[in-house]
Order: C-alpha cells, then sequence, then structure tokens
C-alpha cells in the first residue's frame, strides 16, 4: 500500500522523518556508520552462522529495506545526499579496518561491513543502472563472502589459528583449500573473470550516474575506487597470509570433502557465472522491475569493451598491488590511526540505561506495599487534573444514567472498601475485598454482561484461594501503621478513588454506538452460528489473536514449570507431597464437601464450555469452573484424589496442541485459520474442540499455580514458626 503511490508518500510532513527513522533502521541492522562495530562483534559465532550472518540476508534485511523504499524516495534530493556519502564512507572505513587486522575472520568481518557500505551508497544513486549492480553485487557477495567464512574456519580447525603470523605456506599440505580461498578471494578483490569483477565494475558505472549534487558521479566512483583497492589489498593479504610463503605447519592434511563440499560450490558459482553473468540478467531485471516497474533492463555482461569501468578497474587493481607489495609500511601507519570504539560506547550506554531502569525501578522491587503503589496512585489525581484543564468539556449523557439498583451496588461496594481498609483481621480483609469483588460482579450481571461477570466472580474466588494459600501459616492480625502514614495514605486514595469516578463519569456512555460492535452484533450468528457474541469474537472473529496470546502464556508457563523443578531442591517430591500440608483446609467437612461439590463443579465446566458458543460460558469461563474444582480437590486433602495426581505440564501442552491442530486443519481446503467446521446435523465442531484446547491449558495453569504457591506457602509456615 505504501509503494503504490509514492506521490502521496513524498508529500506528507511526516514524509523526511519517515525516511530519516528507515535510514537509521537500515544503518543499524546492516552495519553502517557509526553502527559498524556490532557485525565485527559478532564473528565470534561458529562458522556456518558467520557464513549465514555475513553472506546471506541477516544483514542484508538493511539493504532490502532500503532498495524497497528507493522508488519513493529517490526523487528527494534528500535521500541519496545522506545514502550515497554514509555508503562511501562505510565502505573505506571497513577496508581500512579489515587491512589493518591480522585475524582471517576479523579481516572478513570488516569486509562485510565495506562491501555493505557499497551497496547502500549505490542504491542512494537510485538510477535503475544502479539498483541493478547493487542487485548483481548482493548475489555476488554471497558466494564469496559465504566461501571465505567456510574456509576460514577449515583453517582455523585444521591449523589451530586464524592469525596470519602465525600461518604460512598451506597450500602446500591444503591445496584445494588454497585453490578455492584464491578463487573466492580473486572475486571479493573485483579480478576478472570472476562475478566479483562484473558486479564491481558496474557499481563503477552506476556511482557515475549520482547527479543530486554538481561532480557526485566522479566523486563517488573515485571513492568506490579507494575502497576496491584496499579490497583488493586485503583480499591478497587473505591468500598470501594462510597460504603463501614458507609452511610453518607441516603435519596438517586436506580436510574432507564433506568440509569442502558447500565452500567449493559457491566458489565454482562466483567462477562460472563471471563468463555466465548472461544468466543472472532476468534475475536482476525482476529485482530491478519490482522495485521500479517503468526501469529499462540492464544487461551485463564480462566485456562491456573498452569504457571508464575498465579503467578505474585497472586503477583499482594497481593501487591494490602497491599496498599489498609495501604492506609492511601500510601497517605501519595503519597502526597509528586512532579508531574510535564503538563497543565501548555502546556499553557505557547501555550500561548508563540499566542503571537508569534500576533507579527507576528500585521502588517497585520494596517489599512495602507502600512503595510499589505511591506512583501510580498519587499518578491518577494528576492525570486527573491534567485532563481537566486540557480537555473539552464532556458531552451530555444520551440517556437515563443509573437505575435504583446501581446505587445499591455502590453502597455495597463503598462499604466493603471502607470495611477493608479499616480491619486488622486478614481473613476480615480477604473477605471484604472479595465481596467488593462479588459486588462488581453483580453490577456487570445488572449491565447485561453476564460473561465479563462470570469471569470476574471465577476470578475472584480463584484469588481467595490464592491469597489463602500464600497466608497460610503466617499472622491473622494486621498491623496498624502510623498516624502519619494513615492520613497521607488516606488522602492520596481518596484523591484517586474521585479521580477514577471522575473519569468514568466523563467516558462512559456518552460516545454514538461503535460501528464495529454494531457489524458483530448484526453478522455474529450468521458468519460463525453461534448466538454468543463475545465467544464468537474470542474464537472466530479473532481466533489467531488468541491463539497467539494463548501460545505466549501457555510457552512462558511451560518454561517456568521447567525451571522451577529444576532448581527446588524438592523437584522430586510428587504433587500430593508439595501440595498436601497441614491447614484448616484439611478437615472432615471439606473432605465430604469435596466429594459432593467437586464432581458437580466439573460437570458445570463441562456444561459452560459445550454451551459457550451460543450461551454465556467458553473455554476461558468453563476451565475457571474447573479450576476452581479442582483446587477444591487439592486442598481438601483427599489422600485418593485424583487432582492431586495432576501435572500442569501435560494439561498446557495438549492444550496448546489441541488449539493449533483445530485452527490448521482447515489449511488443505484453502480456508483461513479457524473457519467453523460442523458435524453431519449442524452440529459445530471446530469452535467447541479449540475452546477444549483453552480449557485444558487454563486448568493447566491454575494446577501450576496452586502446587507452586501451596509449596511456597509451606516453606513459609516452616520459616515463619521459627521466627
Amino acid at each position: 500500500m505504501v509503494l503504490a503511490d509514492p506521490g502521496a508518500v513524498l508529500t506528507s510532513p511526516l514524509a523526511l522523518p519517515a525516511g530519516a527513522l528507515l535510514i537509521l533502521a537500515a544503518a543499524t541492522k546492516s552495519a553502517q556508520l557509526p553502527f559498524t562495530f556490532w557485525l565485527p562483534g559478532a564473528m565470534v559465532a561458529m562458522t556456518p552462522i558467520s557464513a549465514y550472518l555475513h553472506a546471506a540476508t541477516m544483514v542484508k534485511a538493511g539493504i532490502y529495506l532500503l532498495m524497497r523504499f528507493t522508488p519513493i524516495y529517490v526523487p528527494s534530493v534528500a535521500w541519496s545526499a545522506v545514502l550515497v556519502p554514509l555508503g562511501l564512507a562505510t565502505a573505506v572505513v571497513g577496508a581500512v579496518l579489515a587491512l589493518r587486522e591480522h585475524d582471517l575472520k576479523a579481516m572478513l568481518a570488516h569486509s562485510t561491513v565495506s562491501q555493505l557500505g557499497l551497496l547502500t551508497a549505490a542504491i542512494g544513486v537510485g538510477t535503475s543502472y544502479a539498483l541493478s549492480a547493487a542487485v548483481l553485487h548482493t548475489f555476488a557477495h554471497a558466494l564469496f563472502k559465504a566461501t571465505l567464512f567456510m574456509l576460514v574456519g577449515i583453517i582455523d580447525k585444521e591449523a589451530g589459528s586464524r592469525d596470519v603470523r602465525e600461518l604460512g605456506g598451506l597450500w602446500k599440505v591444503m591445496p584445494v583449500t588454497a585453490a578455492l580461498t584464491g578463487v573466492a578471494a580473486l572475486s571479493m578483490a573485483g579480478a576478472p573473470p570472476l562475478l566479483g569483477f562484473v558486479s564491481k565494475e558496474n557499481l563503477y558505472e552506476g556511482f557515475l550516474e549520482a547527479d543530486f549534487a554538481p561532480g557526485a558521479g566522479p566523486v563517488a566512483a573515485a571513492v568506490a575506487v579507494v575502497a576496491s583497492a584496499l579490497t583488493f589489498a586485503y583480499s591478497a593479504r587473505i591468500v598470501h597470509g594462510a597460504f603463501g610463503g614458507r609452511l610453518t605447519q607441516p603435519g596438517l592434511y586436506e580436510p574432507s570433502w564433506a568440509f569442502l563440499a558447500p565452500a567449493a560450490v559457491a566458489a565454482l558459482l562466483g567462477l562460472v557465472l563471471g563468463p555466465a553473468v548472461r544468466v543472472l540478467n532476468p534475475l536482476t531485471d525482476r529485482a530491478a522491475r519490482d522495485l521500479d516497474p517503468g526501469s529499462e533492463p540492464v544487461t551485463f555482461v564480462l566485456w562491456p569493451g573498452f569504457g571508464t569501468a575498465l579503467v578505474l578497474s585497472v586503477l583499482t587493481v594497481a593501487a591494490g598491488l602497491a599496498l599489498f607489495h609495501w604492506r609492511g609500511r601500510v601497517d605501519r601507519e595503519l597502526e597509528r590511526l586512532p579508531v574510535p570504539d564503538g563497543a565501548a560506547v555502546f556499553d557505557r550506554i547501555r550500561a548508563g540505561v540499566l542503571d537508569l531502569g534500576a533507579r527507576v525501578g528500585r521502588p517497585d522491587t520494596d517489599p512495602s506495599p507502600a512503595a510499589v503503589l505511591v506512583r501510580p496512585v498519587l499518578a491518577l489525581p494528576v492525570l486527573a487534573v491534567v485532563a481537566w484543564v486540557a480537555l473539552p468539556a464532556p458531552a451530555p449523557f444520551p440517556g437515563p444514567v443509573t437505575r435504583p439498583l446501581d446505587w445499591v451496588v455502590v453502597v455495597l461496594v463503598a462499604a466493603t472498601v471502607a470495611g477493608a481498609v479499616t480491619t486488622r483481621s486478614v481473613t476480615a480483609a480477604l473477605a471484604l475485598t472479595g465481596f467488593g469483588g462479588l459486588a462488581t460482579a453483580l453490577w456487570l450481571l445488572l449491565a447485561g454482561a453476564p460473561d465479563v461477570a462470570m469471569t470476574l466472580l471465577l476470578v475472584e474466588v480463584l484469588t481467595t484461594v490464592v491469597a489463602v494459600l500464600v497466608l497460610r501459616g503466617r499472622g491473622v492480625r494486621l498491623r496498624r501503621p502510623a498516624r502519619w502514614r494513615r492520613v497521607p495514605a488516606a488522602v492520596a486514595a481518596v484523591a484517586a478513588g474521585l479521580s477514577l469516578g471522575a473519569a468514568t463519569y466523563v467516558l462512559t456512555g456518552r460516545r454514538a454506538p461503535s460501528p464495529v460492535g454494531g457489524y458483530l452484533l448484526d453478522t455474529a450468528e450468521a458468519a460463525t452460528g453461534g448466538t454468543n457474541v463475545v465467544n464468537t469474537i474470542l474464537v472466530d472473529f479473532r481466533g489467531m489473536d488468541t491463539f497467539g496470546e494463548a501460545v505466549v502464556v501457555g510457552a512462558a508457563a511451560l518454561g517456568l514449570l521447567v525451571l522451577i523443578r529444576r532448581g527446588e531442591a524438592g523437584a522430586d517430591a510428587s504433587p500430593r507431597q508439595r501440595v498436601a500440608t497441614d491447614g484448616p483446609a484439611d478437615t472432615i467437612v471439606m473432605r465430604v464437601a469435596s466429594r459432593v461439590l467437586a464432581p458437580l463443579m466439573l460437570l458445570m465446566s463441562l456444561f459452560l464450555l459445550w454451551r459457550g458458543h451460543d450461551e454465556p460460558g467458553g473455554g476461558f469461563i468453563s476451565s475457571l469452573v474447573g479450576g476452581v474444582a479442582i483446587v477444591f480437590l487439592r486442598l481438601a486433602h483427599r489422600g485418593d484424589a485424583w487432582a492431586l495426581r495432576l501435572r500442569p505440564e501435560p494439561l498446557v501442552g495438549s492444550g496448546l496442541l489441541l488449539s493449533l491442530l483445530t485452527g490448521i486443519a482447515v489449511y488443505p481446503l484453502g480456508l483461513p485459520f479457524l473457519t467453523p467446521v460442523y458435524l453431519p446435523g449442524g452440529v459445530l465442531l471446530s469452535s467447541f474442540v479449540f475452546d477444549l484446547g483453552i480449557y485444558l491449558m487454563v486448568v493447566g495453569l491454575i494446577v501450576a499455580a496452586t502446587d507452586r504457591i501451596g509449596g511456597r506457602a509451606r516453606t513459609g509456615s516452616v520459616l515463619g514458626s521459627s521466627e
């Protein structure tokens, strides 16, 4: 959509900021100045990974991004005026740093930076010829750089070193490796008749077309010659340093063809495709047309005849040979050059950000609830005042505001809150807080949201269970804070409550009905076969979103479970041993009640699961009911309770797998994810099975939570008794 109308993009006032951000993104991804330091730092990876990282798509993602957006921004002089100098400067700096190195892999890493700079500069020129040459050089670079990285890995493995000062004469014991390295290095140096020679010459032709400033073309081509001459010099150093001179490690031998074959394929392709470069013309033409549909096709050949590009190639080879011949003097001069340590700057910035984060988050690590709550509580009245001053007056309500039953709920909630903040009993505080949640659920039910009300009701029950598990074995009385702390806390709490009340008054019920909501209400049953619009949104209209959220939660849960079981000393204990602890739940009343209530609750959960597509219910609500039943059984401590033998990992894993298979089962039919599938007789199957997967995942998380918290509560009770 963005590329379909370039004119609309350039006329936007956001065109320049967007272009600047695109260049910044590409520069960081493709290691352009001043972000060149990370790519050589990544050379510590294994050789196949380095070959992929430097030769294939990893670092070229920024190059691809620039290519895709060049048709939009190339009419702007600023685009070329930034990219061409940036790319050429990166090319020269990368080549200089490569020539300073003695580590073969470090040379190649800095070489990648230099070659990416040439590509960036060619893209900045923006002509059809320059873009086609950039595509061709991208292909050539992939071949010779992959070859060289794999062969350097072989040298490192065989010789035990990558330092050219410790190597020499390896061609006598590794002739095939030497030949393949020489072919790839010649292609990188731009020597005929290899593919790198063809792509380099056409890059020169492309640079000569730069016209964003007077004399830009010749200057760009001259700088490219400097970078390419340095490339020729370090390419010669790679070959001579490893394979030339006197043999220093005579005990080495040629590796097997299994190691050499991948590098040989890439090296020979670079050799063959130089004379046969015409076979790549359809590829480069297609890429150029994708970038600019009106571009003229460019025909690449090995020998286009005498011209400026050939003269520049001769100068490149001559300068490269001179740099290599006087390499001792060149090395001494290069060692004197100051080289900014970008990695150190990045580390200092990172350390500063981490220190800032630690300072900002320090109150949240305080064990006192007041330290955690003070900022968000105080922020509410501040935001309310700002909104009152900055925003226009609220629109009038379109209809009645409240009903008598609403005020009854308000009174109940206010009474429970007042009791919860004044009581010193832990049990009373838990009961009052839970009752406040139940009153809010009643309010939602009166508002016509039974699904949300049921969810809140069940969450309140589970929250109370978790609180009981956490607080079991600890003190039963809350400490009364000092008066000097009570008054400010009360003022802040009242101000925050009034702010939220004012926000609710201003923002609720003053908008016209949502068009999206109206569409869902009108089409849900016809499109999905379900009459419960909330459930159809979750499992049909937003099925992929629901599945993605479930995958994130499920994967995190599985990972944490594995880490917890490994880290705990009692990891080999059975669920029964971890959960079964002495406490008030282990009574005859609880045991008898669990025999009666738990089976009924499980049946109710399955009923809610089945009817969820048409009536209030669904996978999440039914799983909460089932989870409460299982928690009830586990808290009752019945020795024969099957709930004590449940493990969360199979539940979460099977739920994830079931939901995934349900969603993709329709792909062979050419249908989108989670398209409704019906059994004979009109019984909806797919949504039910998808909800069943959600059911298993949530139940598994509840089992994991009670298992984990129950074990921690037991440990805490022991510690508390010792104190």
